[in-house]
């Protein structure tokens, strides 16, 4: 049976708590079917070694949400409220539950409206797997029979209904027992190709050091340079002039082509004419 936690969703309390349990948002990850994050990516986090980014998308569905609670509720007639619900290890910040415990919903407020992906989705009765993952875990801590997907936008909302699916929540209980062996050892899980792998070893770091102090000396060389050029095109006035070594010299170039205003373009595959791929090696600054 679940326990009502008394946390606020969002609260200091509420993350250091999320951090030692198994949560419904976090399910997608562990399953590998997240958009976003990465079993490593969320090694990383539980582990503290990366904080939990609060994007924009984030920011403006926890603005939206009371909103579209009351609207879900206007809709289907039900009170919902939000709460924080533990079972075992497992654990659901659940946007609403009614008051018998029998029905859960689900709000997301896409950040493109109804120019997102998961609006079209709904609209066609489409529930995306790392969502639908989210509310089985969310169902499987409530012990709710069905659960509501209210994708609400633009004071408009869709609504999906799930059913539990024990397949899928044994699935999801297999996928965190896996998991937790790589939290207690401080062991990262296998890494993917989205992955960026942290190192923190010497020999990186002083590679490290030497590129982004050459970086620097090389972005002060190149403002010097720039402002040396501009100085020497605002002395010219010929089309060529040269002298102590250096020329300027003006010319017109073509523009660019824009082959997709071509008709006879329209609907032919480009990408049959392209040349043969090449790996491509960049080294930037993580700010």
């Amino acid at each position: 049976m679940s326990a009502v936690l008394k946390l606020v969703q969002g609260s200091p309390e509420w993350l250091a708590y999320r951090k030692e349990m198994r949560n419904a948002s976090e399910t997608p990850a562990v399953l590998g079917i997240s958009p976003w994050l990465t079993p490593y990516g969320l090694w990383l986090v539980k582990t503290g070694r990366s904080a939990q980014q609060v994007t924009p998308a984030m920011a403006h569905g926890t603005q939206l949400e009371p909103q579209a609670r009351a609207a879900y509720e206007t809709q289907t007639g039900e009170i919902m409220n939000p709460l924080v619900l533990q079972d075992g290890f497992y654990s659901a910040s659940l946007d609403g539950i009614n008051l018998a415990g029998t029905l859960i919903v689900e709000v997301k407020c896409p950040f493109r409206g109804r120019q997102s992906s998961l609006w079209r989705q709904a609209a066609e009765g489409r529930i995306p797997d790392h969502y639908a993952a989210q509310v089985q875990h969310q169902l499987m801590v409530s012990g709710a029979a069905t659960a509501h997907l209210w994708v609400y936008a633009e004071s408009e909302g869709l609504l999906l209904t799930l059913q539990r699916d024990e397949v899928l929540m044994e699935r999801i209980r297999a996928a965190w027992d896996d998991f937790q062996p790589y939290l207690d050892s401080d062991t990262p899980p296998p890494l993917t190709d989205a992955d960026s792998a942290q190192r923190d070893d010497p020999a990186w770091a002083d590679a490290a050091h030497v590129y982004l102090d050459a970086k620097r000396q090389a972005e002060a060389a190149d403002e010097a340079l720039e402002a040396a050029r501009k100085a020497l095109v605002a002395l010219s006035r010929h089309p060529r002039e040269q002298g102590a070594g250096v020329s300027v010299v003006r010319l017109w170039k073509p523009g660019n082509v824009d082959y997709k205003r071509i008709p006879e373009l329209r609907g032919v595959e480009l990408d049959r004419y392209r040349g043969e791929g090449r790996q491509e090696v960049r080294v930037t600054v993580v700010r």
